[in-house]
């Protein structure tokens, strides 16, 4: 539970999660089959014209964005090697 917990304040503070995005994908333990896929994933999500909840409804066409930025976050750090997530406190 404490280890959920600690993840979701990390996914919220944004300022963290830009450096580990960045070791993760120039981490050497990392594999980079992940690697791509994390890069293609979020390349693709922002390169597809399609939202869930279109982007012209005030405030409700950014929960989407936010739901799968923040989902794709959480699979990398479930997916980072140890040593990442004890420099990141997760």
């Amino acid at each position: 539970m404490w280890r959920l917990w600690r993840r979701m304040k990390f996914l919220l503070k944004f300022r963290k999660s830009v450096p580990f995005i960045k070791d993760f994908i120039l981490s050497g333990e990392v594999d980079k089959k992940k690697k791509i896929m994390f890069a293609g994933l979020a390349v693709g999500y922002v390169l597809l014209p399609f939202d869930l909840i279109p982007d012209f409804l005030l405030g409700l066409g950014l929960v989407d964005d936010i739901a799968v930025a923040s989902f794709l976050l959480q699979q990398m750090v479930k997916s980072a090697p140890i040593s990442l997530k004890d420099k990141y406190e997760l």
